[in-house]
């Protein structure tokens, strides 16, 4: 039936957006459980409340490559796309929404940012350039990582659209969404004048 490789693509880009490196890595490297240190977070800014930088770096990487390896496997299995949505963007936007809400963590995931990364680098590089340099450029102009990586979200949806990518505006605009939703915790204490800065202990 029709729907049927398409929820395989989804299926597929869900599972492997599940996989929590940041919590298994931690483990591995006899650091404890992820979930009760620092914000409980899964994702490379909480890893690196444990002191270890190689492990948030290659949590990091291992997050942005699930949103990579989404977008490439739905490519390969559903090269064309149905309905205007193609097996790449089913396969990426999946593969952000089991980091975000994954299956065995009882849907506490992370925060989406770095997998958003690696979905938008291999559906169009040059939305991804312009996600990678605002994210960096608000981290450092600010020094708030929740900053820095709700401006580079939402950069995403506009860099499609003016890049002539209206396609992969509204799934971009989706997953943005998800990630301030996400972030909104953040967004209180943003208001509060009470979020952490870059290097802090507290939690977020």
């Amino acid at each position: 039936m029709e729907w049927q490789l398409p929820a395989l693509v989804a299926l597929v880009g869900y599972l492997l957006g599940s996989i929590p490196f940041g919590i298994i890595l931690t483990r591995l490297a006899g650091a404890g459980d992820l979930r009760a240190i620092g914000s409980g977070n899964i994702g490379a800014t909480n890893v690196l409340r444990t002191g270890r930088k190689g492990l948030a770096a290659a949590t990091l990487l291992l997050d942005g490559a699930k949103g990579t390896v989404g977008v490439l496997i739905g490519a390969w299995l559903m090269p064309v796309g149905d309905a205007g949505l193609s097996g790449a963007t089913i396969g990426g936007v999946m593969a952000f929404v089991g980091h975000c809400y994954p299956l065995w963590l009882r849907f506490r995931g992370g925060k989406g940012v770095a997998t958003m990364l690696g979905v938008c680098l291999a559906l169009f590089w040059i939305v991804g350039l312009v996600f990678a340099v605002v994210w960096l450029g608000a981290l450092a102009l600010f020094r708030i990582s929740s900053v820095g990586g709700m401006s580079a979200a939402i950069s995403a949806p506009l860099a499609a659209f003016f890049a002539g990518r209206p396609d992969l505006a509204a799934p971009l605009a989706g997953m943005a969404l998800i990630v301030l939703w996400r972030h909104r915790l953040n967004i209180a204490r943003l208001l509060r004048g009470e979020e952490p800065r870059v290097g802090g202990s507290r939690k977020g």
